[in-house]
């Protein structure tokens, strides 16, 4: 694979990834700012912006941007995380200069209107309601609280009722010029195109705008000495459960060891927690580990949802699998099988220009150069079966546990889940 760089003077950076034989582009414009580079009068800022920025640029209304790319039977959208907020846009082909006009406008030229922020906020905290109505979500905002109390990886990405009502026009036009700046973006693109094609469009664009020093964001403090627990009582017909713990930062030599520890433990199928507590006990119907790396902490989550008076049979079992794969280790089968879909999934997914092009985005936002998937299998072929019991016994410790509920729990369950959890 030949990924195809090219780095502006004022540090914008422009990667791409061209494939002959393809009829779509996909294209991201990614800014290296999210919702831990927010303090809590602000929180929900970026999320905010991502909004705004749909709603007109200094060259388009809101209703050409959608319709002069779904027009051609493109697709736009936009996300924010934790440390990146992307734009972007999947197309066919020949429609590659107009949607990078657009796309480019929205992150350079956002007209962020007094009239325009007023009425979004409203959508934005019905969206807040409606996450904090759904126990599934609601459960993880609790978990993060949990694991970074008092810190902006604690707070919900869209902000609370409180942040986002207090935000104005002004605060949406700082945040975008303080963190929208050429040295913090990156345009990612896939597809049928020349490298060169890209570029010349980047340079009309961009090239004038100056940068300014990166913003710098609260380190993680990743420190816990004994087990937190929340409990939010709710009249649901389902108990929604979180567990977590302190996992690794993104480029740490053991991230591919969690990601296969993951896989093992809930992260498909034929996982351990799905084959035992779904499929041999039926106490769940929905069960599932994940990692998240983010660049100075990371977690490993199990989250389910289970029968209201099933709970701390569900919970005692998910525990005995954890002990389990933390003092037995894994069999040989069940690393092979791991390490196949690890490598499966990530060269299926490639195949797609919109997730080849977050692939390539992303990757040269956080550690500023792109993994080919040769470099990726080297990698993960040098980890052995031994290597992964040794992460589980770092990662899972019980005094590093973060349990949070959502659902009609009883004093009776509470007192059983506080004993097995020891807190």
């Amino acid at each position: 694979i030949m990924y195809q760089r090219t780095d502006l003077a004022n540090g914008l950076r422009v990667v791409s990834y061209p494939i002959k034989d393809r009829d779509s582009v996909s294209l991201g414009i990614w800014v290296g700012s999210g919702g831990r580079h927010e303090n809590d009068r602000n929180k929900g800022v970026a999320h905010f912006l991502e909004h705004i920025v749909f709603k007109g640029t200094q060259h388009y209304s809101c209703e050409k941007i959608k319709e002069k790319i779904e027009g051609v039977g493109g697709s736009l959208n936009a996300f924010t995380s934790e440390e990146q907020t992307c734009y972007f846009a999947k197309i066919p082909a020949k429609h590659i200069a107009r949607t990078f006009d657009i796309l480019s406008d929205m992150v350079a030229v956002p007209l962020i209107q007094k009239k325009d922020v007023d009425k979004e906020r409203g959508v934005i905290l019905e969206e807040i309601k409606m996450y904090h109505d759904l126990p599934q979500y609601y459960v993880m905002e609790l978990l993060d609280e949990l694991m970074w109390p008092n810190h902006p990886l604690g707070k919900n990405l869209a902000g609370t009722a409180e942040s986002v009502g207090g935000l104005q026009d002004t605060d949406l036009r700082q945040f975008h010029e303080e963190h929208y700046s050429p040295g913090n973006v990156v345009v990612a693109a896939c597809g049928r195109f020349e490298h060169k094609a890209i570029v010349d469009l980047v340079e009309k664009k961009f090239s004038k705008e100056t940068s300014r020093d990166p913003i710098s964001f609260r380190r993680a403090k990743n420190e816990q000495h004994r087990p937190r627990v929340k409990f939010h009582k709710k009249p649901t017909e389902q108990m929604h459960l979180a567990l977590g713990m302190f996992g690794l930062p993104y480029d740490h030599k053991d991230k591919y060891m969690l990601g296969l520890l993951n896989i093992i433990l809930g992260g498909n199928m034929s996982s351990r927690l799905f084959d035992q507590v779904r499929e041999k006990r039926g106490l769940a119907y929905s069960i599932s580990s994940s990692a998240k790396f983010l660049q100075d902490t990371g977690a490993l989550m199990v989250r389910a949802g289970v029968d209201n008076k099933k709970l701390v049979g569900a919970v005692e079992l998910i525990f005995k699998e954890l002990r389990k794969i933390k003092l037995s280790g894994i069999t040989q089968g069940e690393f092979v099988r791991a390490r196949d879909y690890l490598l499966g999934q990530l060269m299926l997914g490639l195949e797609d220009t919109l997730d080849h092009m977050f692939w390539i985005g992303e990757s040269t936002l956080i550690r500023n150069r792109v993994r080919t998937l040769a470099e990726v299998v080297s990698e993960v072929e040098k980890v052995k079966k031994d290597d992964i019991q040794r992460v589980a016994s770092e990662v899972i410790r019980e005094e590093r546990f973060n349990f949070s509920l959502v659902g009609p729990v009883t004093p009776e369950q509470e007192k059983k889940l506080n004993r097995i959890l020891g807190a």
